[in-house]
């Protein structure tokens, strides 16, 4: 015989149930086999070389979120300062403004306004 409290229409009831000629409950499952030892984790592969930069000493911007390129501030070789507003990327409805990380020249911009760009995409090269 089991008990429960059931509320109906925010009114509580306590009912108790018997099982009627029913199968015997079922048994818990067997424990599996624990394994006999772990074995060693295979070492991690060396990390990658990093690629090198297409543009001799060029910084390369790339995009930190999948978007659409809404506005282009900067030209290509005009000098800017570090936080200078580059470029503005839309994406979820939300304007995310791309400044320059550091002092120097916008050495190219290969997007253009309107384009769709992925996480990791190249936005700009500074000089």
């Amino acid at each position: 015989m089991k008990k429960f409290n059931v509320i109906v229409n925010g009114e509580a009831f306590d009912v108790e149930i018997e099982e009627i000629g029913g199968a015997a409950p079922a048994s818990a499952p067997a424990a599996a086999p624990r394994p006999a030892a772990p074995r060693p984790a295979a070492p991690a592969p060396a990390p990658a070389a990093p690629k090198p930069a297409a543009t001799g000493g060029a910084n390369e911007i790339t995009s930190p979120l999948p978007g659409t390129v809404l506005n282009i501030v900067a030209k290509e070789g005009q000098a800017v300062k570090a936080g200078d507003l580059v470029l503005v990327l839309e994406a979820m409805k939300m304007e995310n403004e791309i400044v320059a990380p550091q002092d120097g020249t916008v050495k190219s911009i290969p997007v253009k306004k309107g384009e769709s760009v992925q996480t990791g995409d190249l936005l700009f090269t500074m000089g």
